[in-house]
């Protein structure tokens, strides 16, 4: 019964988390047009929104998420 009750929570989770990507990377590019970073941490960003968005069409949204917040914490937003 423990396990039903996990594969039901795994299984609506999922297309939640698999919806906050593509939310995280559209608020990552509008940050960036007005991030007043140095062009490493500019750099660091773009290949941080490049991985996320590959994780996300590859299937693997917790890493995704991951990945995105990194890239939003460099650029101040939530």
């Amino acid at each position: 019964m423990k396990y039903l009750a996990l594969i039901a929570s795994l299984t609506f989770a999922v297309p939640a988390i698999a919806g906050q990507c593509p939310m995280d990377m559209s608020k990552i590019d509008a940050a960036m047009e007005e991030a007043s970073l140095s062009d490493a941490e500019m750099t660091k960003v773009k290949e941080l929104r490049a991985l996320g968005e590959e994780q996300h069409e590859a299937g693997d949204h917790a890493a995704s998420v991951a990945t995105l917040a990194e890239a939003k914490d460099m650029l101040g937003i939530n």
